[in-house]
């Protein structure tokens, strides 16, 4: 019976094969059946041709096209390298030729006056009373920068008072009313010199009275060129709209250096001042003028809200108190027989040879503000 079955199995498989096999048409694919009675296969579009291989042949890619662009990519890099190189050789060069010419190096120089030019713009344009912190590290470090140069050439400053009083009469200068701060000058001075009598009178070690007069009389001077100035630059500040005028004159000192530098460094050939700086020059002098002038009217018609001829004054008054004060600082760096107070500020030398030309022009610049400033109500 089961060979009966097994025969009936087969032949009933058999015979579907046969049925389906009918409508299969040559090409092995069903193209009619019952769900599509009308399916026509020549109605069917032909499929699009496909794209060619990225490579070459057998769509393998062509490996002599990524190596082609490859190696344009390593030659344009080689080629900007060059450039880059040269360019770097130029400046090194160029920077070379200025420092022996100037004894300055001009890339360093740059970036830590942009440096100080970011730290003061910042401190007088957002709080003006952020300049105090500013003024006081200056004048700190400005009078321990003079009484170790002044020490170095035999004279006896005494640091440690010195940097007492300083920060004594910096302070004074913009907590205290203005009247104040001469009273704190005397006293400061005052102070520096009693207390070196105190201490030859305590030494005993056979000084002369000319060099024990001279020591006192120095560190009087200490006091006054760096932190009286620096206070005045303080008092100033203090004022209704001070703030602007402390960045104008020093903006102005600072562009008649840099046009002195420039001008000197690009036409000097006359000697200023031969015997007190070697290196000035009347050029250099004539674009500080230039430079000084057209900064201080700028920033009088666009800061200060003074007339042109405001802006004129403000520019010859701190011309001239920026000149002469540099070239007091060199003729006591001369005296002293030193080419800089320091070497803390590479391509400056030491921060009293920065602020030699703006110290003296807190004078004129306080002086000015009370005879032009719109804001001063007498």
């Amino acid at each position: 019976m089961s060979d009966d079955t097994s025969e009936a199995t087969q032949g009933r498989a058999a015979r579907r094969r046969a049925s389906r096999g009918s409508r299969i048409p040559a090409g092995g694919a069903p193209l009619a059946d019952e769900a599509f009675p009308a399916f026509d296969a020549d109605q069917v579009p032909p499929r699009p041709p496909l794209p060619p291989a990225a490579g070459g042949q057998g769509g393998r890619p062509d490996t002599a096209d990524h190596n082609a662009i490859r190696e344009q990519w390593r030659a344009k890099r080689d080629e900007l390298g060059s450039h880059v190189s040269n360019a770097r050789d130029q400046l090194d060069h160029a920077n070379e030729r200025i420092k022996q010419r100037t004894g300055r190096d001009l890339i360093l120089a740059i970036l830590i006056g942009l440096a100080f030019g970011a730290a003061l713009l910042g401190s007088l344009l957002f709080v003006k009373a952020l300049f105090v912190p500013f003024a006081l590290a200056a004048a700190l470090l400005g009078v321990y920068e003079l009484s170790r140069a002044l020490r170095a050439s035999g004279r006896r400053i005494d640091v440690v008072p010195q940097l007492i009083a300083a920060t004594l009469l910096v302070l004074s200068a913009y907590f205290a009313e203005p009247w104040l701060c001469w009273v704190v000058l005397f006293v400061a001075v005052a102070f520096v010199i009693v207390w070196r009598l105190i201490g030859q009178m305590v030494a005993k070690d056979g000084r002369t009275y000319g060099d024990v007069l001279a020591d006192a009389i120095v560190g009087g001077f200490v006091q006054i060129y760096v932190p009286f100035l620096a206070g005045v630059a303080l008092i100033l500040l203090e004022q209704e709209g001070g703030q602007w005028w402390v960045l104008s004159f020093v903006a102005v000192a600072v562009a008649a250096d840099t046009g002195a530098y420039a001008a000197g460094l690009a036409f000097g050939r006359h000697p200023m001042a031969p015997r007190i700086s070697p290196k000035k020059t009347w050029e250099g002098f004539a674009g500080a003028v230039v430079a000084s002038i057209t900064a201080a009217v700028l920033l009088a018609l666009y800061l200060l809200d003074l007339p042109w001829w405001g802006g004129v004054i403000l520019g010859v008054a701190i011309l001239l108190s920026a000149t002469l004060g540099d070239l007091a600082e060199s003729m006591l760096k001369r005296d002293l027989g030193i080419k800089d107070m320091s070497s803390w500020l590479p391509g400056h030398g030491g921060l009293l040879d920065r602020l030699d030309s703006i110290l003296p022009s807190t004078i004129p610049a306080l002086c000015l503000y009370f005879l032009l400033s719109p804001w001063v109500v007498l």
